[in-house]
């Protein structure tokens, strides 16, 4: 029998209990599903923190930042020592690659970000503007097209 058979699962979920179970027991029934999320909800669970502090799955840019700061810590240790055949400093030109990159990428993208929060909450402005003055004497567009009458 097979080991998600006994306690049931998430494959089991429409199967009648009997035969889940191999045949014995009652007809009738479903095994309950385990605990899974449904398809395209996110899965609640513990975030997964890069060194304890850096939750990487909710701060914005970190996760992009790490792994472009990997991938050049990687190009750059293997860089100089392609050239140099020296290892620990190769070693440290990594480290510092990807101390550079990380810092680099995570300053680039934080700046477009904080970017974007302004041109939204102008553009939410604005629109809460437009709902709130449309067709009332305060409308800019509606003395704009009295001034060209």
């Amino acid at each position: 029998m097979a080991a998600g058979a006994q306690g049931g699962g998430a494959w089991l979920a429409g199967l009648p209990l009997a035969e889940a179970r191999g045949g014995a027991g009652l007809k009738c029934g479903l095994v309950p599903m385990a605990a899974a999320p449904e398809p395209g909800e996110p899965e609640k669970g513990k975030p997964f923190k890069l060194l304890g502090i850096l939750d990487v799955e909710n701060i914005p840019c970190a996760r992009d930042s790490i792994l472009y700061g990997s991938l050049g810590s990687v190009v750059a240790g293997l860089g100089h020592f392609l050239l140099t055949s020296r290892i620990r400093r190769s070693c440290d030109v990594g480290a510092g690659g990807f101390v550079v990159v990380t810092l680099g990428c995570w300053f680039h993208c934080r700046y477009n970000y904080a970017k974007q929060r302004i041109r939204e909450r102008i553009a939410r402005e604005g629109i809460k503007n437009k709902i709130l003055y449309e067709s009332t004497h305060l409308d800019p567009e509606r003395k704009q097209s009295n001034s060209s009458n």
